[in-house]
C-alpha cells in the first residue's frame, strides 16, 4: 500500500507540474534580436501595435517590389502576407522567409507575439489570439484592403492563423487566402504524441484546435506538410488538409519540420505561386 501511495504521489506531482507549466511546453521565446530585413537586403518599417488588453507588439512591414517609399501599406503590389512564425525565436529568425516571399512579389507583414522579441508580456493560448487580431486590425485601418491579404501560419503560427481566419469568417470578413504550413490538428493532440503514457486530453489546459478552426473559413486554403516532418506527424498535417473547406489545395514538402520551405527549394515557391494565381492574386 505505501508504494502504491507513492507511485499515486508522483503521478500526482508530475500531472499537475503538466498542468500548472503547459506554456512552457508550448512557447520558447526569446528576447534577443539577431538581424533585420536588411542583412538580406531589404527595405522594412518597423511597427507597433497594441493588443486589446495592452500588450504592445513590435513587427516589421517588408514592402513588396523595389523604389517604394515608406509605409507603403496602401500600395501593395500582389497582396500583403500577414506571418504568424512557429512557438520558437522570434522574428529575427525569419529572414529567409522574408526574402522567399518579397521575391513572390508580396509584401509581408511580420510580428513577435507577446513576451517575443521586443513585444511586451508573457505568451499564452488567448494572448497571442489578440496579437494576431491586434496586427491584423492594424493592417487594415491603414488602408489594405481584407481580401488583399494573405493569413500565413508555420507549425505553432498555423494554429493561430487558422483560429483569426476563423473569427474573421464570422464576421463576414474574409482574406484573400490562409496558407498552414507544418500544421498539427491541435495541442492535445501533440501532446499525446509527446507524453503517450499521460492522460494528456484531461489535463490539457491549451487546446490551439487548428483542424476545428480550419473547418469554418471562407477562403482559398494551402496546406503544406512534409512526410519527414520529425515534430508535427503528416497525419496531422493531412487531417487539417481534410477538413479545411474547398477551395484548397496540398503542397507536399521535404526535409524536417523547420527547414521543409527551404529544403523544397523551387518546387514550394512555384507551388505556392499556383496557389496564389488560384486565389486571383
Amino acid at each position: 500500500m505505501q508504494v502504491l501511495a507513492v507511485i499515486a504521489a508522483v503521478a500526482a506531482l508530475v500531472l499537475g507540474g503538466v498542468y500548472a507549466l503547459q506554456e512552457r511546453l508550448v512557447f520558447f521565446p526569446s528576447r534577443d534580436m539577431a538581424a533585420d530585413p536588411s542583412a538580406v537586403g531589404l527595405e522594412f518599417e518597423a511597427f507597433m501595435a497594441r493588443a486589446a488588453d495592452g500588450e504592445s507588439l513590435h513587427g516589421w512591414f517588408v514592402p513588396a517590389g523595389e523604389g517604394q517609399e515608406r509605409a507603403p501599406e496602401r500600395s501593395p503590389e500582389r497582396g500583403v502576407v500577414l506571418f504568424h512564425h512557429g512557438n520558437a525565436g522570434n522574428i529575427s529568425h525569419r529572414l529567409e522567409t522574408l526574402a522567399l516571399l518579397h521575391g513572390l512579389g508580396l509584401s509581408v507583414c511580420i510580428f513577435d507575439y507577446r513576451g517575443y522579441g521586443k513585444s511586451s508580456g508573457r505568451p499564452t493560448e488567448r494572448g497571442v489570439y489578440r496579437d494576431s487580431r491586434a496586427v491584423w486590425d492594424r493592417l487594415v485601418d491603414r488602408g489594405v484592403e481584407p481580401g488583399r491579404v494573405i493569413v500565413w501560419g508555420r507549425s505553432l503560427g498555423s494554429s493561430i492563423a487558422a483560429r483569426l481566419v476563423r473569427d474573421l469568417a464570422g464576421e463576414g470578413v474574409s482574406p484573400a487566402a490562409l496558407v498552414l504550413e507544418s500544421a498539427f490538428a491541435s495541442i492535445p493532440d501533440m501532446g499525446r504524441e509527446a507524453y503517450p503514457f499521460l492522460p494528456v486530453r484531461l489535463i490539457a489546459r491549451m487546446k490551439m484546435r487548428t483542424v476545428d478552426y480550419v473547418r469554418a473559413v471562407q477562403c482559398p486554403v494551402l496546406v503544406a506538410h512534409s512526410s519527414h516532418d520529425e515534430i508535427v506527424p503528416y497525419a496531422q498535417g493531412r487531417q487539417v488538409f481534410e477538413a479545411a473547406p474547398e477551395p484548397k489545395r496540398f503542397l507536399e514538402l521535404r526535409g524536417g519540420h523547420n527547414d521543409g520551405f527551404l529544403a523544397t527549394g523551387q518546387d514550394y515557391v512555384d507551388g505556392v505561386d499556383a496557389f496564389l494565381k488560384d486565389a486571383g492574386l
